[in-house]
């Protein structure tokens, strides 16, 4: 089924629903749960993203946990709505507990390997690249700095 709006036009409604949603978040502080995924290509270089809302900082690819989810399952799903890739073996690195928006937020992260390039949505993912972990693509989000941290460790 093709998607019902345009790019451009998604692109700028996901703007406008992550500025309500980061003011509802600090009114209702919900629990929050979500994934963020390190993807690793043959090299040994980490897939970095930049989405079409929010800072224009590179992060990791994810999304929130829907409703009875697993984490895996969310993991698996982002990446292929967001990036097109079907994940073979995942590998569980732990969780972060943290605060988004003033909400509390479990982040799941897993790693998996890639032998085929990324095609970006469009919409939600709007940039990619690959770099080595301890050399990330600038400016670097916050929240990506913990999770490649973790990565680094294991």
């Amino acid at each position: 089924m093709p998607p019902l709006l345009p790019r451009s036009l998604h692109r700028l409604a996901l703007r406008i629903a992550h500025r309500v949603r980061h003011v509802w978040r600090k009114v209702a502080k919900p629990q929050l749960r979500g994934v963020s995924v390190i993807l690793r290509d043959p090299q040994g270089r980490v897939l970095f993203v930049r989405h079409a809302y929010g800072p224009p900082n590179w992060s990791l690819p994810g999304g929130g946990i829907g409703r009875g989810e697993a984490p895996e399952q969310a993991a698996r799903r982002e990446m292929k709505e967001e990036l097109g890739l079907t994940l073979g073996t995942v590998k569980a690195l732990g969780a972060i507990d943290e605060t988004i928006s003033a909400s509390p937020h479990s982040a799941y992260l897993f790693l998996a390997e890639i032998d085929r390039a990324p095609v970006p949505d469009g919409r939600e993912i709007i940039e990619v690249r690959f770099a080595m972990p301890d050399d990330p693509p600038q400016p670097f989000s916050r929240l990506a700095e913990r999770r490649i941290a973790l990565l680094l460790k294991s």
